[in-house]
C-alpha cells in the first residue's frame, strides 16, 4: 500500500509536468470548444479528486492502525492529538522508507535488517549522521519532488486560482517537507545553534576527509559513497539497465524547459535541444577541468598553471555570457530555468555512471564520476541545512522544539534540561570525602 502510494505521486507529478511542458496543457485551454467555465468547474473537480486520492491514501495506514486498534469512534481524538504532535510528519516519513528499499529490493535484490533504537532518545545526532542515514532513502527523493513542484508551478497554464492548486498539491508538499526535515525536527537540540555550527564543521570535515582500506564511513564521504554503491556491485545486467532506464526521467526537464527559454524565441527546432546538450557538454569539461586539480593545487609546479587556467575560463565565461545577454537575447529568468533544466541532466549523468561502474573504471574516468557526485553532495547538503541554520537564529524555535518532543514529559513535571544534560552534571561535579564512622558511644 506504501510502495503504490508514492508510486501515485510520482506518476501524478510527472503526468502534469508532461502535460505542461510539452504544451498539452495550453493546448487544451485554448480549444474553442472547450469553454472557460467548463476548464474552471473541470479543475475544481480534478481538485476535489485530488484530495480524495492523494490525501486520504496517505494518512491511510495510520487511520486503519489505530482504527482496528482502538475502534474508529474511539481513535477520533487520539487521532486529532497525533496531528498536534506531527504524528503525520512521523508516518510519512515511514513511508519513504518502506518505498525506498522496497523498491530497491525489488530492482537488486538483497535485504538486510537494519537496527533502530526504540528507548527515550535525548542525544542529539549530527548532521552529518542524519545526512548518511537519510541521503538516499528521503534527500534526494524529496528534493526531486520538490524540483517537480517548482517547475509546474513556474510553467502551468491552469490551476491559477489558489485554492485548487493548493488543494491538488497539499499532499505532496506535506510528503516534500517530511522527507526534507523530518529528522531534524525530531531531532533533540536540532535547532539549537551552537549545536548547528558544530554540525556544519562535522559536515564538511567528513565530506573532505579521503576514504581508502579501513577509513569507516562516519569519517569520510568517499567511504560511505562506496558502501551506497554496494547494491549496484551485486545487481546483475538486468538491474543496471533498469537503473539506467530510471535515469532516463531526469532528462524531461531539459528536454521541455529548453523550449521555453526567452533565448529560443518559440523555436520548436531539434536544434535547440542539441544546442543545449552542446551547452551541458562544456560545463562538465569545466567541472573535468577544475575539480580534479584542487587537491594537487597545493604542488609548486602546477600551482601557477591552477592560477591561469581559472583567469581563462573566468574571463571566458564574462565573454560568453555578454554576447549571450546582448546578441542572443539572455535574460535572468533564463538563467534560473536553466539551472532547473540542467542539474537534473547531470544528476542522470551521474546515475549512469553508477551504474556504469566497471565500464568507466576500464576508460580512467571514475574518478571524475566521484568528484561529480561529491559536488552534489554538497549541493544538497547546502540546500537542506540552510533552513535549519535561519530556524536556529530564532531562540523561540528551539524552545518550541524541546516542548514538542517532551511534551509528555513536562506534563508530568519532569525537567528536561537534566534529561538532557544526561550525567554532564555529576561528572562536573567534585567528589565529596566519605565521613568518617561515628562510634556511638563517643556521642556527648
Amino acid at each position: 500500500m506504501d510502495e503504490v502510494t508514492v508510486l501515485t505521486v510520482y506518476a501524478f507529478l510527472y503526468g502534469r509536468i508532461y502535460m505542461v511542458l510539452s504544451g498539452l496543457e495550453r493546448a487544451i485551454l485554448e480549444d474553442p470548444s472547450i469553454s472557460i467555465h467548463q476548464s474552471q468547474a473541470l479543475e475544481k473537480a480534478l481538485a476535489t479528486q485530488s484530495v480524495f486520492q492523494l490525501g486520504l491514501l496517505l494518512v491511510l495506514p495510520m487511520v486503519m492502525e489505530i482504527g482496528l486498534e482502538k475502534g474508529f469512534l474511539t481513535a477520533l481524538g487520539d487521532f486529532i492529538i497525533m496531528q498536534l504532535q506531527l504524528a503525520s510528519v512521523f508516518f510519512t516519513f515511514h513511508l519513504g522508507t518502506k518505498a525506498h528499499y522496497y523498491g530497491r529490493t525489488i530492482l537488486h535484490g538483497g535485504s538486510k535488517y537494519q537496527a533502530t533504537g526504540r528507548g527515550f532518545v535525548v542525544v542529539h545526532a549530527k548532521f552529518a549522521e542524519n545526512y548518511r542515514a537519510y541521503s538516499r532513502s528521503h534527500f534526494v527523493k524529496g528534493l526531486e519532488l520538490l524540483l517537480l513542484l517548482l517547475v509546474y508551478e513556474i510553467y502551468r497554464q491552469s490551476y491559477r486560482a489558489s485554492s485548487p492548486y493548493g488543494f491538488i498539491t497539499f499532499s505532496v508538499w506535506l510528503m516534500v517537507a517530511s522527507w526534507l526535515f523530518a529528522p531534524f525536527v525530531f531531532n533533540p537540540s536540532g535547532f539549537e545553534w551552537q549545536k548547528t555550527v558544530d554540525d556544519w564543521a562535522d559536515w564538511k570535515r567528513w565530506m573532505g576527509y579521503r576514504g581508502g582500506i579501513g577509513i569507516q564511513p562516519d569519517r569520510s564521504w568517499e567511504s560511505w559513497w562506496d558502501g551506497e554503491l554496494g547494491h549496484l556491485q551485486n545487481t546483475n545486467i538486468r538491474g543496471r539497465v533498469l537503473e539506467i532506464i530510471l535515469a532516463f526521467r531526469f532528462f524531461i526537464y531539459q528536454y521541455g524547459i529548453v523550449y521555453h527559454l526567452d533565448i529560443a524565441h518559440h523555436n520548436k527546432s531539434w536544434m535547440v535541444y542539441g544546442f543545449s546538450w552542446v551547452v551541458m557538454a562544456a560545463i562538465l569539461a569545466v567541472l573535468k577541468l577544475i575539480l580534479p586539480r584542487r587537491r594537487r593545487a597545493f604542488e609548486a609546479d602546477i600551482w601557477l598553471l591552477c592560477r591561469i587556467l581559472k583567469v581563462l575560463l573566468f574571463l571566458s565565461f564574462l565573454s560568453v555570457m555578454t554576447i549571450l545577454f546582448v546578441v542572443c537575447g539572455l535574460t535572468i529568468s533564463d538563467l534560473f530555468a536553466a539551472g532547473l533544466a540542467f542539474m537534473p541532466s547531470g544528476w542522470a549523468l551521474l546515475l549512469i555512471g553508477q551504474a556504469c561502474r566497471p565500464l568507466f573504471k576500464r576508460l580512467d574516468i571514475w574518478n571524475s564520476i566521484k568528484e561529480l557526485g561529491r559536488l552534489y553532495e554538497y549541493i544538497m547538503g547546502l540546500l537542506i541545512f540552510m533552513p535549519i541554520v535561519i530556524l536556529s537564529w530564532f531562540p523561540l524555535m528551539s524552545e518550541f522544539q524541546t516542548r514538542l518532543l517532551f511534551n509528555q514529559a513536562f506534563s508530568r513535571g519532569l525537567q528536561i534540561s537534566k534529561i538532557l544534560a544526561g550525567k554532564k552534571d555529576k561528572a562536573s561535579q567534585p567528589a565529596q570525602p566519605t565521613p568518617p564512622p561515628t562510634n556511638p558511644k563517643n556521642k556527648v
